[in-house]
């Protein structure tokens, strides 16, 4: 196109921005001098490489909502075919003699009893108190014993609960808790924290759990980098606002996070698995958390985890050789529901599970909320 007179206006602009007429091309001339050319004989200088610490990133605007990650199913479809239906954790025998008893049990001692776990439950807090639990290995029951604190204490508080995992090496937690599919991390969340953000925001980056609650995961279930000690404290710490009661399902002692969470939780739960060696390696656990700068033994107690019905190793022997530092120790009976595995659902649990739950549950709260 062409302006008044036939002439070029695209040329005459570069030509009053750059004093002088535009080379061939259309291309504006510059007023910066070529640098001179190098002499033949000094050598080119190496290509510049970086060897410190890259360039910190700048922070995230909180305005603009992060990227989300893709949702993942807890369990692939194909095996959640193969769980079946959920077994109730006593048999039909077992469930009717269980009925017999209680008709001819004092009604009146179980009513106290559940009334003092109650109250227990339900007392106030002013800060969000932290529970940590662990085991001294994999596959005892840590996950499950967790996703029965997180629905107990849930069932009789009304304010917020969440249950985290920390625990990164393919977890089972978010499966015992029901959920589906899984989409943010503790990670993830970690990365978008912000004091201004309301507890409607915070629970866009949680999974609801079905029986009330809240979830968040380690991971999507993948094999990965581990959650690090600076990832759990950037969120148990924040997380604290917003939330009266969290879980934390902690990787297996002696792991960093596990040892960090149980220095720094309000109250703690180790795991023992009912045969001779877990309970000898549990005994170690708490002499060490004796040892602690601040004594955690107060603040612990021990879940005797029956995980078979053809245990042999007497309850009282063990419960009594646990109890020898100083801890309360709940024994949890062997109930088919929680060893078929897949989500926990509360009716289906044997009768003895569900009060030694809300037991454990109402000591764990006690302890947390008389640390200051």
């Amino acid at each position: 196109m062409t302006g008044s007179g036939g002439g070029d206006w695209q040329r005459d602009l570069v030509r009053e921005l750059t004093d002088g007429p535009p080379p061939e091309g259309g291309v504006p001339h510059t007023s910066v001098p070529e640098p001179p050319p190098r002499a033949q004989t000094e050598p080119e200088p190496p290509p510049r490489t970086e060897t410190g610490p890259p360039a910190p990133r700048p922070p995230r605007d909180p305005r603009v909502p992060a990227p989300a990650p893709e949702s993942l199913p807890t369990i692939d479809p194909r095996l959640t075919i193969a769980l079946g239906s959920p077994r109730p954790g006593d048999s039909a025998a077992r469930r009717a003699g269980a009925g017999l008893r209680r008709l001819t049990a004092s009604a009146g001692r179980e009513v106290v009893e559940q009334s003092r776990y109650a109250e227990e439950l339900q007392q106030p807090v002013t800060t969000g108190r932290v529970v940590a639990v662990t085991s001294i290995r994999g596959g005892v029951g840590k996950s499950t014993v967790s996703a029965l604190l997180g629905r107990t204490f849930n069932h009789y508080r009304q304010d917020p609960v969440l249950t985290l995992e920390a625990d990164a090496a393919l977890g089972t937690l978010p499966v015992r808790m029901g959920a589906e599919s899984v989409r943010w991390s503790a990670g993830d969340l970690a990365r978008v924290l912000s004091p201004a953000m309301q507890l409607t925001d915070i629970t866009g980056y949680l999974v609801p759990v079905a029986d009330g609650g809240w979830l968040l995961p380690a991971g999507q279930g993948r094999v990965g980098a581990p959650l690090d000690v600076g990832t759990y404290r950037t969120v148990t710490l924040a997380l604290r606002r917003y939330f009266a009661v969290t879980v934390v399902d902690c990787e297996s002692l002696p792991g960093e996070v596990a040892r960090t969470a149980m220095d720094t939780a309000h109250a703690r739960v180790v795991v023992a698995p009912m045969t001779a060696e877990g309970v000898h390696g549990t005994r170690q656990v708490l002499d060490w958390l004796a040892r602690l700068p601040h004594s955690a033994l107060a603040s612990t107690v021990v879940a005797l985890s029956a995980a078979t019905p053809d245990a042999t190793l007497d309850t009282k022997v063990a419960t009594a050789h646990l109890r020898e530092p100083g801890v309360t120790v709940v024994p949890l009976p062997y109930d088919r529901h929680l060893a078929q595995g897949g989500p926990i659902h509360t009716a289906k649990l044997a009768r003895d599970t569900r009060d030694a739950a809300v037991r454990l549950a109402a000591e764990v709260m006690g302890r947390a909320v008389r640390v200051r």
